[in-house]
């Protein structure tokens, strides 16, 4: 008697930090178990912030993999020996790892490459990603398929590895989802947040060159000057020290916390007066998605990609250019004396 197996997916990332590629998986494993299928997360390296909040029902493998080039013939092995139906890859280089992995186990699995940054800046700010397009220049025509998270990522895609544009899907990341609402519930205990505190300023991220806080404190000080007010960041990263650093030097000190990473950002978001993403660039801007969803105002810097796309040209949002500390200031202090805009 034939019995007909449950059907597999498989998810695959190089590790499971606290970013919002992370958020989307744990995001998409969710919504493949209710849909009825098994579900694989596929980890070169296990552990991290969002391990918690992995469902139970997902099975967990871990490729003992630190470095890059051990991925690949361990997670060949995997495909040949589960035999998942599809397997999901995000980013570089893990793209790559799956596509070539695929194809050495000779199996039946599809694999599709989903891209969540565009080339151009990650050439330029990351090193070394710079060869980030050529690897996929080489490698994706060989997937089964391509995943865009916005329709700047699908165009810069295709520009720059000539993967065939009407081949590239464009899927926006899932970030709304009913536990985003309980969790925005959730008390907080810093008194910052209570009622009758001055406004409060959220930014939220890597504390990495791409998201730019520096940029968002230089505004922040601009704003301070007019308006009783604090910033509030939630994020980790190597510029943690030099983030405080500028604070100090330039007297707002007093009125900035640095909360580090969080399981629920959304209690503090959904109190924030303001979101601001000073990013240099993104993908899409998940972070975006979930303080419109929360009712909170936003600007945003109009960086490649995504942004401009989620606020509709500014109408759900304030877009600055990229940098411009008295913009984003300008855009701060109207939005304590404007509601949140609401799409009828």
């Amino acid at each position: 008697m034939h019995i007909q197996c449950p059907r597999r997916i498989a998810l695959y990332a190089r590790v499971f930090y606290g970013g919002g590629v992370e958020r989307v998986l744990v995001n998409l494993a969710k919504g493949f178990l209710r849909q009825g299928f098994q579900v694989d997360l596929v980890l070169n390296t296990p552990g991290g912030h969002y391990t918690e909040q992995i469902p139970s029902a997902v099975r967990v493998i871990d490729l003992a993999a630190p470095r890059m080039a051990m991925a690949m013939p361990k997670l060949s092995q995997y495909l040949r020996q589960e035999r998942p139906q599809v397997l999901l890859a995000s980013q570089h280089y893990t793209n790559e790892v799956a596509i070539a992995a695929k194809h050495l186990s000779r199996g039946p699995t599809r694999v599709y490459v989903s891209e969540h940054n565009g080339f151009p800046r990650q050439g330029r700010h990351q090193t070394p990603a710079k060869w980030a397009a050529l690897g996929a220049r080489l490698t994706y025509p060989l997937a089964d398929g391509a995943i865009a998270v916005s329709q700047g990522v699908a165009d810069d895609l295709h520009r720059m590895t000539g993967y065939p544009r009407s081949q590239i899907q464009m899927i926006y990341n899932p970030v709304i989802t009913p536990e985003l609402y309980t969790q925005a519930k959730a008390p907080v205990a810093r008194h910052w947040f209570q009622p009758g505190q001055p406004p409060v300023v959220m930014g939220i991220g890597r504390l990495v060159a791409q998201k730019d806080f520096v940029t968002l404190i230089h505004a922040f000080a601009q704003v301070r000057q007019q308006r009783d007010c604090r910033l509030v960041i939630l994020g980790n990263g190597p510029a943690h020290s030099q983030l405080e650093t500028l604070a100090q030097s330039l007297g707002i000190a007093q009125d900035f916390a640095l909360l580090g990473f969080t399981e629920n950002p959304y209690a503090y978001l959904s109190r924030a007066s303001a979101f601001v993403l000073t990013s240099a660039w993104e993908g899409l801007g998940n972070v975006l998605i979930e303080a419109l969803a929360l009712n909170v105002p936003v600007i945003s810097t109009d960086c490649e990609y995504g942004p401009r796309e989620i606020l509709n040209d500014g109408k759900y949002g304030i877009l600055v250019p990229v940098g411009d500390r008295a913009a984003i200031a300008a855009g701060v202090l109207g939005a304590f004396d404007r509601p949140a805009p609401v799409d009828p």
